[in-house]
């Protein structure tokens, strides 16, 4: 162990302690227990372009465990790491540390995408990091497999402590990264047996070491603080061409805390400035300096700068030369011209439910678009979301753009916000709707990180039928749509699925949610209605009647429940008016003006297999919606619909309510 990264990793420490300590907020025992690990992989072992935080063959390292972003922070002030003129992705300096936590700093509490060089993901809900890493390894498995290693040679790091083991997300995306032997994976476990409330011993004392091992890793343990064991296993790691490799760093939670090393008090609240000063005097730091650094920290981290830029400029050259260039920065690029899609085409007054129609859209999509893959939660037989002919991502055989994600709902969602964010590869996901709750915490994030990751959900109301209520999902439209930044596009046929699936492909700022049906819908006669592309707005009027009293506002399989009622009510010289809103969040970012027009103002009734909460936003006062406030049953799909008030009857009695 060097004098010389024993200073950097201090003074990285340092910079820690006093980002918590002026905020008066923070976690300073995991950046003092990390920080010789941290020293060591930047140093040595992490290959970047300082000058280029977003080089597409750099190494990916993710802080799983986000409490500890202040550790972060000061090592890529430490290194330099960043990219001049850019708003967000320049240079960390000492006063972006000195605003640690605060409005409108570039060093949030937790670390965000896009608000400095470095963060290759929003951590913070404990787990997520570990399996958004798993979804990087699988894409730079697929893009070294597809380009070869010429073109994609780099590796996936991942920073975790013992909250993140326990949250069961971290075991689902181990299991998968094992099966799959993704060994260009390394997780570095900060083993400082200490969490909030105490000892580890309260609630997990598992066995690790045999727990990784047994879902396929190789597992390396090592005294955390020791610089020569973190190097020897970083570079046995790396020799690893079989496995992903757990490296167990026994670390002090709080080192060189006189008072708090080892305690839980260290893990989530300042030191205090009498703390502060002691510490800083073990650490062999000035005790009355704040936010101290010195020359020989700033050389150990940024003497290969040079290197490591030439790494980049060697790759450049031989991406110019490559007879793969044109392909592989379309698939960095990830825009998708949707127009050079052959899309499948239906007749008017066909049956099809829109799932099957998602499965012909698929296989349209993954003939024009490579970077397209994806997969299911191994029910890929009911969300038809298999791309026919093409192989199974699998051990070996990393070419494959279908992806067995196993019954692992939680995992497999936040492996596609991994995927999404390596680049290169557009990622769906797919499973019954009800099992949105599984995905919640990862859709969530993908909203807030902005990233494109399609969400194909099948089955998607009471009509499910007989597996009863724990299969029929009633509120979990509602719920998904009250996520910010997030699309919920439900289509009313099978031509609106395919404009739906363009849709999801065409954003590229963040994630889609389609829900198709299980039961066969009419096709809708676009001779006589508006173009399907007209979800496009959101919400447009799908009949129009001169002679109305009445609008029904519907949305996927209730757009053709409104149509037949729409024909009862003409037929009693009644009329009405029906409005298919596909899209709310689309919808309600258009102009006052259109959503007047679309809605209009007569008295409406919204019509939806889901939970009316919200729908009060669209009927306005006087309106009336027609929905599910209750768990379903198990029946026949059309017995639950009909004893749930999913029926023409219904409509045109709830109809003639509203007009009075």
């Amino acid at each position: 162990m060097s004098a010389e990264s024993t200073r950097a990793a201090n003074i990285c420490r340092g910079l820690a302690i006093d980002a918590v300590q002026k905020a008066n907020s923070g976690h300073p025992g995991m950046p003092m227990g990390m920080a010789d690990v941290a020293t060591v992989l930047w140093s040595r072992f992490v290959k970047y372009d300082p000058a280029d935080p977003r080089w597409a063959d750099r190494d990916r390292v993710v802080l799983s465990g986000g409490h500890g972003s202040s550790l972060l922070y000061s090592m890529m002030f430490l290194m330099g790491q960043g990219e001049a003129g850019h708003p967000h992705l320049s240079p960390m300096t000492l006063e972006d540390l000195r605003q640690f936590r605060q409005w409108g700093s570039r060093t949030p509490g937790h670390p965000e995408l896009g608000e400095a060089p470095g963060v290759e993901c929003t951590t913070g809900p404990l787990g997520q990091g570990i399996a958004m890493a798993v979804g990087m390894a699988i894409a730079e498995a697929h893009l070294r497999a597809t380009f070869g290693a010429d073109l994609v040679d780099h590796r996936t790091y991942v920073m975790c402590g013992d909250g993140d083991l326990m949250e069961g997300i971290s075991t689902e995306a181990a299991s998968l990264a094992g099966h799959l032997g993704l060994s260009r994976l390394t997780l570095m476990y900060d083993d400082n047996g200490i969490t909030i409330d105490g000892s580890t011993d309260l609630a997990f004392t598992e066995d690790t070491t045999r727990k990784f091992e047994a879902l396929g890793w190789h597992v390396i343990e090592i005294d955390g603080h020791n610089h020569a064991a973190i190097g020897a296993a970083l570079a046995t790691a790396q020799e690893e061409l079989e496995r992903p490799t757990l490296i167990r760093c026994r670390t002090t939670i709080g080192f060189g805390s006189p008072n708090k090393a080892g305690k839980s008090a260290a893990h989530g609240a300042p030191l205090g400035p009498d703390e502060v000063r002691l510490t800083k005097l073990s650490l062999g730091l000035d005790p009355e300096a704040a936010f101290q650094t010195d020359d020989a920290a700033f050389n150990l981290y940024r003497r290969n700068d040079a290197d490591r830029t030439s790494f980049r400029h060697a790759w450049n050259a031989r991406l110019a030369a490559s007879p793969q260039r044109a392909a592989l920065e379309a698939a960095l690029a990830g825009v998708i011209n949707t127009s050079g899609i052959a899309w499948p085409a239906y007749a008017s007054g066909s049956k099809l439910a829109t799932r099957k129609a998602s499965q012909a859209a698929i296989q349209a999509i993954a003939a024009a678009v490579p970077a397209f893959m994806g997969g299911s939660a191994d029910l890929a037989e009911s969300n038809l979301t298999h791309i026919k002919g093409a192989p199974e991502f699998q051990r070996g055989k990393y070419e494959g753009r279908n992806i067995a994600f196993g019954i692992r709902e939680h995992a497999m969602a936040a492996i596609s916000n991994g995927l999404s964010l390596h680049g290169g590869v557009r990622p769906y996901c797919a499973t019954f709707l009800i099992f949105h709750d599984y995905h919640r915490p990862s859709f969530r994030l993908s909203a807030l990180m902005g990233q494109p990751v399609v969400y194909v959900y099948t089955h998607d109301s009471v009509w499910v039928g007989e597996d009863g209520p724990t299969h029929q999902p009633t509120e979990t439209l509602a719920s998904i749509r009250l996520v910010p930044n997030s699309w919920l596009i439900r289509p009313a046929d099978a031509a609106e699925a395919n404009v739906a699936w363009a849709m999801a492909l065409e954003r590229t700022d963040g994630p889609v949610a389609l829900a198709f049906t299980r039961q066969d819908l009419v096709t809708i006669d676009r001779s006589v209605h508006p173009s399907a592309e007209s979800i496009r707005d959101g919400g447009y009027v799908v009949l129009e009647d001169s002679a109305a009293k009445v609008t029904f506002v519907a949305t996927g399989s209730e757009v053709g429940l409104a149509l037949e009622a729409a024909k009862v009510l003409a037929a009693e010289g009644l009329g009405a008016r029906v409005v298919n809103l596909a899209c709310t969040a689309i919808f309600d970012a258009k102009p006052a003006a259109y959503r007047r027009a679309v809605l209009g103002s007569l008295p409406r009734v919204s019509v939806e297999a889901g939970a009316t909460v919200g729908w009060e936003r669209y009927v306005g006062d006087g309106g009336r919606s027609i929905g599910i406030d209750r768990f379903g049953a198990s029946a026949p799909g059309k017995v639950v619909s009909e004893n749930l008030g999913l029926n023409v009857a219904n409509l045109v009695a709830v109809a003639k309510l509203a007009i009075g």
